[in-house]
């Protein structure tokens, strides 16, 4: 099974950018479709951004959407997730995700889809 491990997370002011990262140990990697999700204190994991195992295909909600940014480097078994302007409700626990059978478009579109979890890192954003 792929371990996922998340970085990058940190305490920004609003407005601020930050870039995560999230680092597969199998060469595999390029066969799953992958995900970031974030869970608010006190609240349920929701998705942020999905991508398609080769990159063309993403998707985002539009509480991020135009903000967020997710990419993939095959070759280096990462993913990536852009986020700028950041917000204090953007305020979260971040998860990368692995989906080894994408279906709706080659993305994994909800949280049932993913198979496999990273470990988090805390996103805070507060003036």
């Amino acid at each position: 099974q792929v371990q996922l491990v998340e970085s990058g997370g940190g305490v920004v002011q609003p407005g601020a950018s930050l870039r995560l990262s999230c680092a597969a140990s199998e060469r595999t990697f390029s066969t799953y479709a992958m995900g970031w999700f974030r869970q608010p204190p006190g609240k349920e994991r929701e998705l942020v951004a999905a991508i398609s195992r080769s990159g063309q295909g993403t998707y985002y909600p539009d509480s991020v959407r135009g903000r967020f940014t997710i990419s993939r480097d095959n070759a280096k078994n990462t993913v990536y997730l852009q986020m700028n302007s950041l917000k204090p409700g953007d305020t979260a626990v971040y998860y990368c995700a692995a989906d080894y059978n994408p279906s709706v478009f080659g993305l994994g579109l909800q949280i049932s889809d993913y198979d496999n979890w990273g470990q988090g890192t805390q996103v805070t954003v507060s003036s």
